[in-house]
């Protein structure tokens, strides 16, 4: 699950999205709810062709490839402990519609692999970022609409916020979610730290051990956390279970909140992007935001990050018991938000 927006992390727990008004921020559209049941909430799964393999910059990406080649181009970003079938029942909406579908597979998921022994097993804020970068560009792509959750709702908030000239428009799942290792440091409130509990296990050797020991019992826990009513069966969460089978899944996820809590260091290379984005930058490019009305993982609430998209901005709730995995649970919601964020 990925880290809400830091530098106001204080403010989370006093804010509600139901107490506060959206109506009288800048650039703000009303916000909109829709329910889940109406948006194809549990619709039935659908299944991705062969996936394709590239070589992008350090990795050899994994990627399924659905729609017309010469579309216009959506890369949907999952977030962890998920994977691409997040958007099994997303990806061919968009195609039908017309749009070319690339749905990576992060660094450290399902066959994803880095491409020299040497490369540290990063999971850093901007290296996602740069990955999806070095793929757009194998695949000469030079502009996409972006939409993601999690971690995939990070890599694409800094992707707009560092290259936004690659980036028509954006669907970030629980806003903006760009932080930095020196907010981190602040202590949140217990109630607040107690949500966080994986971050800190991880700190651990033991929580190292217990994740490579327990990795898909671990990542069921958090599923049933972090959507406590979405009832999916067994066979869905083992077909993206075998993602976690990823030789380097452990060390990139262990690495990711070690760095956030400034236990890990990034690579040199990435220390001017983390500097920026650690400014807090807006993000100007045409936007939606959406929240799952029973998302159990850490998140903010929407007015905390409003003033962080300067550009065409909507934000819609989406009701009926849809949690963190809004792609899976909500499809028809979140390709509906695709369609319409094109067209602010």
């Amino acid at each position: 699950m990925d880290n809400p927006v830091n530098h106001r992390r204080r403010r989370i727990l006093a804010t509600t999205a139901a107490g506060v008004s959206l109506l009288s921020l800048a650039n703000l559209a009303h916000a909109q709810t829709l329910n889940a049941a109406s948006a194809g909430k549990d619709a039935g799964s659908a299944a991705f062709g062969p996936i394709q393999q590239i070589d992008a910059g350090v990795l050899n990406v994994g990627y399924a490839d659905v729609g017309p080649k010469n579309g216009p181009v959506v890369i949907l970003l999952h977030g962890w402990p998920y994977d691409i079938y997040s958007y099994v029942d997303v990806a061919p909406r968009l195609a039908s519609a017309g749009y070319r579908v690339i749905v990576p597979y992060l660094r450290g998921f399902g066959p994803t692999r880095f491409l020299s022994a040497e490369t540290p097993r990063n999971g850093q804020q901007v290296v996602t970022a740069v990955d999806i970068l070095a793929l757009m560009d194998a695949l000469k792509i030079e502009q996409a609409t972006l939409g993601g959750f999690d971690w995939g709702a990070r890599t694409a908030d800094t992707i707009a916020v560092l290259w936004p000239e690659r980036v028509k428009a954006l669907v970030s799942v629980s806003g903006y979610l760009i932080g930095s290792q020196a907010a981190n440091t602040k202590p949140l409130p217990p109630q607040a730290e107690l949500a966080w509990w994986y971050q800190y296990y991880f700190a651990t050797a033991r929580g190292e051990l217990g994740y490579t020991e327990n990795c898909d019992a671990f990542n069921k826990l958090i599923w049933h956390l972090a959507s406590p009513k979405w009832k999916f069966d067994d066979a869905t969460f083992e077909r993206t279970a075998a993602s976690f089978r990823n030789p380097d899944h452990v060390a990139v996820v262990i690495h990711n909140y070690r760095w956030r809590l400034g236990l890990a260091q990034g690579e040199a290379k990435y220390d001017d992007f983390e500097k920026r984005l650690a400014t807090g930058p807006t993000i100007a490019v045409p936007t939606i935001t959406l929240e799952g009305d029973a998302n159990g993982a850490p998140h903010p609430a929407p007015a905390v990050y409003a003033d962080k998209f300067t550009g065409k901005y909507l934000h819609k709730t989406i009701a009926g018991g849809v949690g963190h995995n809004l792609p899976q649970e909500a499809p028809k919601a979140f390709t509906e938000a695709m369609l319409q964020v094109m067209h602010l």
